[in-house]
């Protein structure tokens, strides 16, 4: 796909995919050509996502970062989604080098102790594997919702990504959590058991907690810190590039 104004190119494609459902996003942007990626975390509506692309045999290549600190549940989920859906979900993790050279300068777990030292264990478990699972893709398509933090609360159906220079597509932009249950439930998707135990958004085991009642979806990751929209790096362009120079 040749992109000669990349913005208005994502602006254009974002009025086409506000009039469609869930199915008919997905099979417009797997047929713009070019090399589309989904990069699942297998929270409840990536799965929604990926049932879609699996039920519907859609030509779009299905991505997770395997950072080596996911929950055990979340990695027996990756099972048993290709199981069902006769798909690959490809695992790109973080090279031993650089976990190495991160423990070395700020401890394991040193991203307790201070917001650059977390954002450097994201850069090196989450931003490096991402970087490698976009590799050559024109397009790529996320989760994000609207309803997730405030900090997602203006999130479009299609932007322009300039740091990693591709079509970024967030096709449950305008989803709330009750639709997204509602189809989980109708269809048979398969979700994560911690759900159930008050964990809406789930990440890495160390950096996740179950919110408490009232408390918005994303609260319970990255929780000793004072920043209401922290986030790791993957969707904020900005931490994004900081994160990546490192």
């Amino acid at each position: 796909m040749t992109v000669i104004n990349p913005n208005a190119e994502a602006e254009a494609l974002n009025d086409k995919l506000a009039g469609l459902d869930l199915a008919g996003r997905l099979s417009l942007v797997a047929g713009l050509g070019g090399r589309v990626v989904f990069t699942t975390s297998l929270g409840i509506e990536d799965q929604v996502i990926t049932a879609e692309i699996g039920t519907h045999r859609l030509p779009i290549d299905i991505a997770t970062l395997e950072t080596g600190r996911l929950f055990a549940e979340t990695l027996d989920l990756i099972t048993e989604t290709e199981a069902q859906y006769d798909i690959h979900v490809q695992r790109f993790g973080p090279e031993k080098a650089d976990i190495d050279a991160y423990a070395a300068q700020y401890g394991l777990n040193g991203f307790y102790e201070s917001v650059e030292a977390r954002h450097a264990c994201c850069g090196v478990r989450k931003l490096k594997p991402l970087a490698r699972a976009l590799e050559g893709a024109t397009i790529w398509i996320t989760g994000l919702r609207r309803g997730q933090s405030a900090n997602r609360a203006e999130t479009p159906f299609a932007e322009y990504d300039a740091e990693r220079h591709l079509l970024k597509v967030n096709p449950l932009a305008d989803w709330d959590i009750e639709a997204i249950k509602a189809f989980v439930s109708e269809n048979g998707v398969p979700i994560n058991p911690l759900h159930a135990r008050g964990y809406p958004s789930i990440g890495c085991e160390p950096c996740t907690r179950a919110i408490k009642p009232g408390e918005p979806e994303r609260a319970g990751r990255w929780w000793w810190e004072q920043d209401e929209t922290r986030e790791c790096g993957l969707h904020v362009a900005e931490e994004a590039s900081a994160i990546v120079a490192q």
